[in-house]
């Protein structure tokens, strides 16, 4: 249970940088750009994805599976995840009419939960696992 938490703290540490990228853009493309909160937190979603598979792929899980099995794993997960941001994101400041960074906040934690457990048990399954 420990390696599991300290896993857990790892992923969402290199997460939490990944986050800070797509709240940043999610600011500037919302508030420079002038895009609705869904899709300029969709873009700097899809941004950070990249950052976040090289930490996860090396550092978080250590996978022994090659690239060319993990990455469209990863790219599958992150689809999804990015799926459930988005609509998240639609739901909460389109719908229920949510300032949009509580909302974020909010859909980065659902999220979070999403994708730890996704990429443990499938993305970077590892016989430590």
């Amino acid at each position: 249970m420990l390696a599991l938490l300290k896993q857990f703290a790892a992923f969402a540490g290199t997460g939490a940088i990944a986050t800070g990228i797509q709240y940043l853009l999610l600011i500037l493309l919302k508030e420079l750009g002038g895009l609705p909160p869904p899709w300029a937190s969709a873009i700097g979603y899809a941004v950070a994805a990249f950052f976040n598979y090289l930490m996860k792929y090396h550092w978080v899980f250590a996978s022994d599976r090659r690239h060319k099995e993990a990455a469209p794993r990863y790219a599958l997960v992150s689809a999804s995840g990015l799926t459930l941001n988005t609509a998240l994101m639609y739901l909460f400041t389109e719908v229920l009419e949510m300032f949009y960074l509580l909302a974020q906040v909010i859909t980065t934690a659902l999220v979070l939960v999403w994708n730890f457990t996704i990429n443990r048990y499938w993305t970077f399954a590892t016989r430590n696992n």
